[in-house]
């Protein structure tokens, strides 16, 4: 009888694709895969290990999972991702309960050195992290309508806040070819909408090839003929060129959403983030994406309590976000993590200072968001079916200008019995703070 695990990824889209490689590595080794973690053998938890409050989620997660050796059938818990990799055997000296910790690199082996944690021969694992198999088949763990594509791993950028590049690795891109092999496997497979990741999505290509091929990637997968949206995440400012935004433009199958990081908005903060621009740069910048593309949605993050963040460049910052006036915006207090240069930064922001400037700008970006929803009351908008919610009894989904898992949602009733997974129109006659409300309706006439 096969061994069952049970397979729990924590943090980014990055992650999630290679916690679904992790699930196609098992099944294909012949292990059962169940989301019964009490029937597990085995659990693997793929950690998150960017920020403090990831870090603590991943060990209130395998403290969770640990329960199941007394009340369950689990023998082996099993902890990879960031989180391993970034603190290989300090994870087994301090949480005894875990039985094996793999790094990134030795995930192609994760289904052996399961078995072997399962029959009490575990050892931990680190591989090069070069060895991580960025083309690995994967079995999607969400929407079977909806998949990430992840094309890098790493990152260059080496921004002082951040340990991605010392977690990761250097940047590593995929072959355009192999890319576009797996995009057109998966809409064989039946996925319309494509969510392009990688730790800065504009840099792809630039290992290979010498610069970004981001442009060219978009093109391409744009010919894939079963794809209907193609959503791209995690670009980079300075590398918005305008091949990239005429790219965007001018493809219909391309969703005019751009995720767009910024962090800050002062100059010198930027520069000690080892980011490049200041508020006029950024402020002309997004001018110029909006000229070029009226309809598009900007997400963008920022950071509040970077070290040396006076009263005067928050205030900045926080008049440059209601200036711009973004549509999806999300906010997190710096958190100083170890092996990085700016948590050796001088004039360190005391805690509550940094959740007071956070909760500022998010109280005023509900605001914003609101407000941006009501100008929509009226229009129609195109939504991909998720599912429907029985309580109050309406269909519920996406818009283009909503990214899964953090932005809104748009909820509407039908007359009629709707496929999940298949795209209608919505006319919209209400809406939340973050959400849409309507009815289905025709598609508009152009």
């Amino acid at each position: 009888m096969a061994y069952k695990v049970s397979v729990v990824s924590l943090g980014c889209p990055k992650n999630q694709v290679d916690a679904e490689m992790i699930l196609a590595s098992l099944s294909k080794a012949g292990l059962e895969i169940t989301s019964a973690e009490a029937e597990a053998d085995a659990i693997i938890i793929n950690t998150c290990g960017f920020i403090e409050d990831a870090k603590k989620e991943a060990i209130e997660n395998i403290l969770e999972a640990a329960a199941y050796k007394d009340n369950g059938n689990l023998k082996a818990l099993i902890v990879t991702g960031c989180l391993a990799e970034r603190y290989k055997d300090d994870i087994t000296e301090e949480i005894p309960e875990v039985d094996l910790v793999v790094g990134i690199g030795s995930n192609p082996k994760i289904a052996d050195l399961t078995v072997s944690a399962i029959e009490g021969k575990a050892k931990n694992s680190f591989g090069p992290k070069e060895d991580l198999d960025l083309n690995a088949e994967r079995i999607l763990g969400g929407y079977p309508f909806s998949a990430y594509l992840k094309i890098s791993d790493g990152c260059d950028n080496c921004c002082t806040y951040c340990a991605i590049p010392k977690i990761r690795g250097r940047l590593r891109s995929r072959k355009i070819e192999d890319v576009l092999a797996e995009a057109k496997k998966l809409a064989e497979n039946g996925v319309s909408e494509l969510i392009v990741v990688g730790q800065d999505t504009t840099a792809y290509g630039e290992d290979l090839y010498g610069e970004s091929k981001l442009p060219e990637l978009l093109s391409e997968l744009c010919k894939i003929e079963k794809l209907h949206w193609i959503r791209t995440l995690y670009t980079y400012p300075e590398r918005i060129t305008d091949e990239l935004l005429e790219v965007i433009s001018k493809n219909k199958k391309l969703v005019k959403y751009l995720d767009m990081p910024l962090q800050h908005a002062d100059g010198e903060i930027l520069k000690r983030m080892n980011r490049k621009g200041n508020r006029e740069s950024l402020t002309a910048l997004v001018q110029k994406i909006r000229e070029k593309i009226p309809e598009i949605t900007l997400r963008t993050t920022f950071i509040t309590g970077f070290p040396g963040e006076t009263d005067e460049q928050f205030c900045s910052l926080h008049e440059f976000i209601k200036e711009v006036r973004f549509d999806r915006l999300g906010c997190f207090t710096y958190s100083a993590e170890e092996d990085t240069a700016a948590a050796l930064f001088e004039n360190q922001i005391a805690e509550q200072t940094k959740q007071d400037r956070m909760e500022l700008i998010m109280a005023d970006q509900m605001t914003i968001a609101a407000e941006k929803n009501e100008e929509k009351i009226g229009s129609v908008v195109e939504v991909l079916i998720e599912g429907f919610d029985d309580y109050i009894k309406c269909y519920f989904g996406r818009s283009a200008a909503d990214a899964p898992e953090i932005d809104g949602k748009v909820f509407f009733t039908s007359d009629v019995p709707l496929v999940i997974g298949d795209y209608v129109y919505v006319l919209v006659n209400d809406c939340l703070e973050y959400d849409l409300l309507g009815e289905k309706t025709d598609e508009p006439t152009q």
